[in-house]
């Protein structure tokens, strides 16, 4: 079981959709469970590095841009030196840019999206996904948006108007960010499996809480949208204290 101690926002004012607010601080964090989640993150990448791993090769640019990007953006804590970077934990990763999504995804907490436009929508073009919450990769892999939330009320054709007026519109050095919610009686962090159906009653006393702090920035060269996610899962009893 991972679990972290706190989650750095308030989780208790959730916007409605899309939710979206100007980025502030640091894009990339490390909690206090960095270590135990990039072990996680390097178990399932191991594993099956398909099921975590896709990349079209129209994004290829973009990944590789990307990979330059986070470098650039590790917070403290990192070390580089030439081709290796030892991370907050003291875990040395060889860098490749041959491989960009892999090797980010040994490197930094957060999953990483890569959508780029086509035909008028962003389409999932690439990404490095370990903790999936109730999506799989492999449905979701070159769909645009509106596909990918399918199983998501809330996302209505209007939300998705909106969300793509939002990827559209974002300007380069300007992230966004928004927060979503979940109580959970599984803290697994990777869960690609259908969704549950779940009462109101099941949430109130659901032993866990999970949240993910979802990022939106534009590359400059490429133009591709990152979509960046960063996974905490708590006790009950964090939420309820704060």
């Amino acid at each position: 079981m991972i679990l972290q101690t706190e989650i750095p926002y308030d989780v208790s004012h959730e916007r409605r959709l899309p939710g979206v607010r100007p980025l502030e601080g640091d894009w990339l964090l490390v909690d206090d469970a960095y270590g135990a989640q990039m072990a996680e993150r390097a178990r399932l990448i191991a594993r099956d590095s398909a099921a975590v791993h896709a990349l079209d090769d129209s994004a290829r640019p973009a990944a590789e841009e990307l990979f330059d990007t986070v470098l650039t953006a590790l917070p403290a804590g990192f070390v580089r030196d030439g081709a290796r970077v030892t991370r907050p934990d003291g875990v040395s990763v060889t860098l490749d840019r041959s491989n960009p999504l892999i090797t980010l995804g040994h490197l930094v907490q957060e999953d990483l999206c890569l959508m780029l436009p086509r035909d008028g929508v962003h389409v999932l073009a690439g990404a490095i996904l370990c903790f999936p919450a109730r999506w799989r990769l492999a449905d979701k892999f070159m769909r645009p948006m509106v596909a990918i939330h399918d199983p998501v009320p809330s996302y209505d054709a209007d939300i998705a108007k909106r969300v793509q007026r939002l990827f559209d519109g974002l300007q380069v050095g300007r992230p966004i960010w928004r927060f979503n919610t979940l109580w959970d009686d599984d803290p697994t962090l990777h869960q690609p499996g259908p969704r549950p159906e779940r009462s109101s009653a099941a949430a109130q006393v659901a032993p866990y809480f999970r949240s993910e702090r979802q990022c939106l920035l534009r590359l400059p060269l490429t133009r591709a949208v990152v979509f960046s996610i960063h996974t905490y899962v708590v006790e009950r009893a964090v939420v309820e204290v704060n």
